[in-house]
């Protein structure tokens, strides 16, 4: 090959190597079975006098992505592990060593320099002895980078890496070990140190996945760590404006925001006692909905808010016309996530195929003294069916009949053009709600899997002192939940699965004490009931590497999932004997012997594993537990790159895909699709009723919730009816929730995609 001159990345020329490129790809692809001649060919010929070396990396690495196919798959790896080595390269030259990437990892220095420059927060920095950050340093095993491909270092790079003066200032395993130093520095320091080095190695491994603000804000300064809120909106303006400063506060710093706004009064409603003076709850969800794009998660994304209207509000009808394209522009609001929330008395006049009543809160709680918003079960029938019988005589103002089915359609169309409204099955969210004793659940968060009681801030009193306004508030309570994810793909045992599970419960436990929820009725909910969320994506591939199809799966899925229950509850109830239950604890389920909402017989009578169920009732007796919800299943849809699994609990999307958005496009598949194709089962081609059965038997194991999308493939003869008797079914099998529903049209494309912006990582 004839001398060519290339340009180093310090401005050098160096005549072009090409037996250290070939050096460069070998170590990419060791311990993958390829022909990387095809590679060395292409970046041969692609050479040119005078060409960059940033630019020959920049084209081995496309080129390697190009070569990925579902017979050859490890080339995403190859990438992944080239896009590896540019950032060791670049980070190489800011620290001053080009030549001296066994140095790389040296995490003392590493760490001052952070400090030094204002990328981790400084307050920790005391936490530790020089002799503790050293020993710390001696965990971190490179070895564990060459695990990525190209989607997942990519993404780690492109949102969760720290930056200092535009460039990337850590490499992964600084950020895991960083991490794990953080979660355990108030643990006692005679385990200290052997917990941060099981949390990092759990971490770097790919064991468990930490959400977007862990992962993300962590080690920054002021970051919020929690990825869950929801909030309620109270019929008057203080309390609205009050609300909407939350959801500025919380997408601020990374969260994702769920907020009920069924007791606002519906348009056309009285206000002081005038005619057709409200608005309805539209006007103030347009608010919500620029909120949510003004105020961005530090420049990452934009906020993300779900907004959730009861079936039973006047409104109603305007909320499922939302996000469609067609109507007046001036009622749409395209950046919110719409989510209805449903009783099971309007699910019951659907199958009766009888009238539903929709009412105004306003005039309900003036007449009858009552918060409808706040009523479930026989309570909810109770009032409504007075309601139902009043309107009949004429004794309410606001009111209107419809067919609970036609109601039903509306929402169905709306789902089959948008994707949404989410659903969530009130009754069934506060029947396995572990703290009904102190409140009541009114929606779901962003992603559907969380939720607990919330309460509306009270605005006791205002006053003026020295020029200015004082409020006093009192009662709030928004929900605040830390979520980690189990990656079911890299667990090879039950002792593994119970590590990984304890491990988790001590994360997202230990998380509540240190975060800086960014509103004060979060953090009083933290408090109260140290909601944590303990979940699992991988499953596809955990299923496909035991040679088990989906489509076979719930029995074994069962079995699976209660032992993850086992294991997580027997986690809290260790943190508790140790440092002390909940603050609601008294009068809750867990101290009156329910476990997700169900007694000690019950375990007796249909679980695997009766002993480990007997022991736990004992235990919970005698130390309570420390987290009153404990697991719930987010969708995971950019965090699952990162891990290299398939997202969630769902079936695969497809085996074999294309990501493609404005830098280029990201081949993808399953991890273990050479060796188990046939036993990977497209989601979109599978009944969803089968995909309803599974959920359900993991339902039965997750005290909060799951994420659960359903796919409808319009090449398969879907009918309305299908999608009907789909949700029928989750509602009777006990779901509480239903996140997206995707139609794929005959081009293959599918309705509107978009990964969970909090939960997912």
């Amino acid at each position: 090959m004839a001398d060519i001159q290339i340009v180093k990345r310090d401005g050098r020329r160096q005549s072009y190597d090409n037996k250290k490129v070939a050096a460069v790809v070998a170590r990419a692809a060791a311990g993958f079975e390829l022909d990387v001649s095809p590679l060395l060919d292409a970046v041969n010929n692609y050479v040119k006098e005078g060409i960059g070396s940033q630019e020959v990396m920049n084209f081995l690495i496309l080129t390697a992505l190009n070569l990925t196919s579902v017979e050859n798959p490890d080339w995403k790896n190859v990438a992944g592990r080239l896009k590896l080595f540019d950032l060791y390269k670049k980070t190489a030259l800011a620290r001053n060593c080009n030549h001296c990437y066994d140095r790389l990892y040296d995490y003392p220095v590493f760490l001052q320099q952070m400090w030094a420059d204002g990328c981790y927060d400084r307050e920790w920095q005391a936490k530790y002895s020089a002799e503790e950050l050293a020993e710390a340093g001696t965990f971190i095993k490179p070895a564990y980078d060459l695990v990525y491909d190209y989607a997942g270092i990519n993404l780690l790079i492109k949102r969760y890496l720290c930056e200092y003066n535009d460039r990337i200032a850590e490499l992964p395993q600084e950020m895991f070990l960083t991490i794990a130093l953080l979660i355990e520095q108030n643990e006692k320091p005679e385990k200290r140190m052997a917990q941060v080095k099981d949390t990092y190695e759990k971490l770097a491994n790919r064991k468990i996945s930490l959400a977007t603000p862990l992962l993300m804000n962590l080690r920054r300064p002021h970051g919020n760590l929690s990825s869950c809120f929801i909030t309620v909106m109270d019929d008057n303006r203080e309390s609205i404006f009050y609300v909407i400063d939350q959801i500025s506060a919380i997408s601020k710093f990374g969260g994702g925001v769920g907020v009920n706004i069924s007791r606002v009064r519906c348009k056309g409603a009285r206000i002081k006692g005038i005619k057709n003076s409200s608005g309805g709850v539209i006007p103030w969800i347009r608010i919500i909905n620029d909120t949510a794009v003004a105020v961005n998660q530090q420049g990452k994304r934009k906020g993300a808010v779900t907004v959730s209207l009861d079936m039973w509000h006047m409104d109603i009808e305007a909320f499922l016309q939302m996000r469609t394209e067609n109507g007046d522009q001036r009622m749409k609001a395209y950046d919110i996530f719409p989510q209805v929330v449903v009783p099971d008395l309007f699910m019951k006049k659907v199958e009766a195929d009888e009238d539903w009543l929709v009412v105004d809160p306003s005039e309900v709680r003036t007449k009858y003294q009552v918060e409808l918003g706040d009523l479930w079960g026989e309570e909810f029938n109770r009032v409504y069916e007075q309601l139902y019988l009043d309107a009949q005589f004429g004794k309410l103002e606001m009111f209107k009949f419809i067919s609970a089915k036609e109601l039903l359609k509306k929402v169905m169309r709306s789902q089959i053009e948008t994707g949404m409204p989410y659903i969530a099955f009130k009754d069934t969210l506060n029947k396995y709600n572990p703290n009904k004793h102190d409140g009541v659940i009114v929606g779901t968060n962003l992603c559907t899997e969380s939720h607990s009681n919330v309460k509306p801030t009270r605005f006791d009193a205002e006053r003026i002192e020295n020029g200015k306004i004082i409020r006093e508030m009192s009662g709030g309570l928004v929900h605040v939940c830390n979520l980690v994810s189990i990656n079911l793909a890299n667990v090879d045992s039950d002792e593994e699965l119970e590590s990984i599970c304890r491990t988790s419960v001590r994360i997202l436990d230990n998380a509540i004490d240190f975060t800086e929820v960014p509103i004060l009725e979060g953090r009083q909910h933290n408090l109260r009931y140290r909601t944590i969320g303990v979940g699992a994506m991988g499953l596809a591939d955990h299923l496909a590497k035991n040679n088990i199809p989906y489509i076979n799966s719930a029995d074994y899925v069962d079995e699976l999932f209660e032992k993850m229950a086992i294991y997580n509850i027997r986690a809290s109830i260790a943190a508790a004997r140790e440092k002390g239950t909940f603050e609601a604890y008294e009068g809750s389920d867990w101290q009156k012997g329910i476990i997700m909402g169900k007694r000690q017989l019950w375990f007796n009578a249909n679980s695997k594993h009766k002993e480990a169920w007997n022991d736990i009732f004992r235990d919970l007796q005698k130390y309570g537990i420390r987290n009153s919800q404990i697991s719930a299943i987010a969708p995971n849809t950019s965090s699952s790159l990162i891990q290299g699994c398939s997202a969630s609990v769902l079936p695969v999307y497809s085996k074999f895909f294309v990501e493609t958005h404005g830098k280029g496009s990201i081949p993808n598949c399953p991890p273990f699709i050479k060796d188990k194709f046939w036993f990977y089962q497209e989601n979109r081609n599978i009944n969803q009723k089968v995909v309803i059965e599974v959920m359900s038997r993991i339902n039965k194991w997750i005290d909060t919730g799951i994420s659960i999308e359903l796919m409808y493939n319009l090449n398969r003869n879907i009918r309305a009816r299908d999608i009907y008797e789909t949700i029928m079914d989750a509602w009777k099998k006990d779901i509480k929730t239903l996140y997206y529903t995707r139609t794929i049209q005959k081009d293959g494309s599918a309705s509107e995609k978009s990964e969970c912006v909090s939960c997912a990582g």
